[in-house]
């Protein structure tokens, strides 16, 4: 069984957006939609730049979970972000930038979810330890409403 284990944290300041010599970062643009929210079981169609996935990722146990993920043909998943996945959808931009021995993603979200900034790092345990760096503020793993299915039901532009 493929595992997802992964960490998720709030941005403190700009500095992620450039490298050690002070190169900015480019990042890719994604569109991603679910077909299924089920708490068990969500299925999301992703394009990202020109590439396009389908992934299914089973209920998070701490800071794991189950995921699987398939290439499927660009002209499908448009259709599918188009016709079947509910809607606002996901608009992002993802960065991605290696520090510590970790790769961290920065997603910068635009649409029903401009304002929010969120870093992710996948790890190899649950146990594994990691240096923060500078530009990493508020871990917020466990919080729900961080989830990219929860951002389709209630997008960061309704939070109080």
């Amino acid at each position: 069984m493929a595992t997802e284990i992964e960490r998720k944290f709030l941005i403190k300041d700009d500095r992620w957006k450039t490298d050690f010599s002070g190169v900015e970062i480019a990042g890719i643009a994604y569109r991603q939609g679910y077909l299924s929210t089920d708490t068990d079981a969500t299925v999301r169609v992703r394009r990202q730049g020109d590439q396009a996935r389908l992934t299914i990722k089973g209920k998070t146990q701490g800071i794991s979970r189950a995921e699987y993920e398939y290439p499927i043909p660009l002209h499908d998943a448009n259709e599918m972000l188009d016709t079947l996945c509910r809607k606002p959808q996901i608009e992002k931009i993802r960065y991605r930038r290696e520090e510590g021995g970790l790769i961290w993603e920065i997603d910068v979200f635009a649409g029903d979810n401009a304002g929010l900034v969120v870093a992710e790092v996948e790890l190899e345990s649950e146990s594994q330890l990691i240096d923060l760096p500078a530009w990493v503020g508020q871990e917020v793993t466990g919080d729900d409403r961080y989830y990219n299915v929860n951002l389709v039901s209630n997008p960061f532009k309704n939070w109080s």
